[in-house]
């Protein structure tokens, strides 16, 4: 008689387990947006360099600094707070990232999951590498942008909507560049194959371009350009990665017989350890 399959998960407990992901990315995010309520404006000041030198202006005493703005009664105190939390949002994300990681897939056999180690050490610099890339982007983009601003007329620009800009500029350019680690975290799992990930090699320029254009919050061809290209490396990349792995896990599975062959284990989150 066929051993039942238990490597799946009631619909309850995927429930639960959402639920558990949910509120530690949830405190993650929190405990980091207090890092950025603190450092507000040690942030402000840096990220505001492309217009103007927040910092010079706020040592001379200057009432101004060039053409930002801030309007209303809770506009500072909105400024504020959303900074902090896209600052949160931004400092955490390997944290939640894992938490999607280990939400999508929590079925995972022992050795499974200790190629899940992969994804937690590459999630981190991946990030860190397109969030520093969209920093040394943005004052290339500020300049390419107001250069569309009419001769003989002045672009005031109001504080949050360019903090905003640049804050979600940083955070989409560190997404995108998770995609390799998803990639081939999902390949070290046997989720997915290198053949599947390249066989649609077209469709998956179109969508890494529609994606940037869709999701990118500058429309000038230059920040556009230095995401989708970088974004189309990795994912060949990922894919070359995964024909190594999959090529060396035929060659070990065809020494390996049948009846070595481990028994299925029943599902547990990977961050679980496995019951012996």
């Amino acid at each position: 008689m066929a051993r039942k399959d238990r490597s799946t998960m009631p619909l309850l407990d995927h429930l639960r387990e959402l639920r558990k992901r949910v509120i530690r990315s949830a405190l993650f995010i929190f405990l980091f947006s207090a890092i950025g309520w603190i450092q507000y404006n040690a942030i402000i000041t840096t990220l505001s360099a492309p217009v103007c030198d927040l910092k010079a202006a706020q040592e001379s005493g200057s009432a101004s600094c060039g053409a930002l703005y801030i309007s209303g009664v809770l506009g500072p105190l909105n400024l504020q707070l959303k900074v902090s939390f896209l600052t949160g949002v931004i400092l955490s994300a390997p944290f939640w990232l894992y938490q999607v990681w280990a939400f999508i897939a929590p079925a995972l056999h022992r050795k499974e999951k200790r190629n899940s180690i992969f994804f937690i050490i590459a999630a981190t610099p991946f990030f860190s590498i397109g969030a520093v890339l969209a920093y040394y982007v943005l004052p290339l983009a500020i300049k390419v942008l107001f250069g569309f601003t009419p001769e003989s007329l002045n672009n005031l620009i109001k504080f949050d909507d360019y903090l905003d800009f640049v804050l979600r500029l940083i955070l989409i350019f560190g997404l995108a560049f998770e995609l390799p680690v998803f990639l081939v975290s999902l390949n070290l799992v046997g989720v997915l194959s290198g053949k599947s990930i390249l066989k649609p090699w077209r469709f998956a320029i179109f969508a890494i371009t529609f994606f940037v254009a869709a999701f990118s919050p500058t429309a000038d061809p230059l920040s556009m350009a230095a995401l989708a290209v970088p974004l189309i490396a990795l994912y060949f990349g990922a894919g070359g990665i995964a024909l190594l792995v999959d090529k060396r896990r035929d060659h070990k599975s065809r020494s390996i017989g049948d009846d070595d062959a481990a028994p299925i284990e029943s599902a547990a989150p990977i961050d679980e350890p496995t019951p012996e």
